[in-house]
């Protein structure tokens, strides 16, 4: 008689290998207006360094990004203002903790960020982790901001005609760009400041 232990021993093995790997997160897609009323902070700003370390209040592996404020749109921030996010990896070590969807950024680049209220760990990412990151970058020596998906509204009609007819206003020719300076007003007119 045939043994089944072995077969069901294999099989788990398979089951926790591929559920591993197919771990991912998931967030739902954020309107501008959502954003930009849900941040505490929003802020454009160059990421001036990352560091990653062993976060002393979680335990965990955290990434550590500061930003120079170049113009803050709403909330309150002094010339520089950092952000704690967890995952990285720990340097000189083989300890690292990826967390999928949490954004990164590169030193030296510019930076839209709508951020929440940090947690009580002091954690804070941005608002629908990379929908809360808008890349500022020069096309045509003019700032634009871009976003990895369109800059159409998501959500219910009664915000999408106000914010269809807010975006159409400042729009590259791109759905996932615009103007700098319009994108900062028309955010400010979101929220109100």
């Amino acid at each position: 008689m045939l043994n089944p232990r072995p077969l069901l021993v294999y099989l788990l093995v398979v089951v926790l290998v591929y559920s591993q790997q197919a771990a991912a997160t998931s967030v739902l897609p954020l309107s501008l207006q959502r954003m930009a009323t849900a941040a505490e902070l929003i802020f454009h700003g160059r990421a001036i360094s990352n560091e990653v370390k062993l976060d002393e209040a979680s335990g965990r592996v955290a990434t550590f990004t500061s930003f120079e404020i170049i113009e803050l749109v709403k909330g309150e921030a002094g010339p520089t203002h950092t952000i704690k996010q967890i995952g990285g990896q720990l340097p000189g070590s083989s300890i690292r903790q990826v967390i999928h969807g949490v954004p990164r950024f590169s030193i030296g680049e510019e930076y839209v960020v709508f951020l929440p209220k940090a947690s009580s760990l002091g954690f804070a990412s941005p608002i629908g982790l990379a929908q809360g990151k808008f890349t500022v970058s020069k096309q045509d020596g003019e700032s634009v901001v871009s976003s990895r998906r369109a800059l159409a509204p998501v959500g219910g009609a009664s915000d999408q005609s106000e914010l269809m007819s807010t975006l159409s206003a400042f729009t590259t020719g791109r759905p996932d760009s615009a103007r700098l300076p319009d994108f900062l007003q028309a955010v400010r007119g979101m929220v109100g400041e």
